[in-house]
């Protein structure tokens, strides 16, 4: 998932926190970005493209169970 629009501005910020197992319990790690996300995009596809961005730079977050998500506009 791009983090910026070519003209350096994104559209959507995002928050998620996720947990996933370890050898003696369970890890909670949060993350945070910026997307470009075009008009008429639904959330889901939103989170799914998100979700698919984390698993390709973390693979041990690929099965992690989502505990917290946000996205927001990015300019207030």
């Amino acid at each position: 998932m791009p983090n910026t629009t070519p003209a350096g501005e994104p559209t959507h910020s995002w928050l998620i926190t996720l947990q996933f197992p370890i050898r003696n319990g369970f890890a909670v790690v949060t993350r945070h970005g910026s997307s470009v996300l075009q008009p008429g995009s639904s959330r889901e596809r939103a989170y799914l493209g998100i979700r698919d961005y984390l698993a390709r730079r973390e693979p041990e977050l690929a099965d992690a169970d989502v505990l917290f998500f946000s996205l927001e506009s990015y300019r207030l």
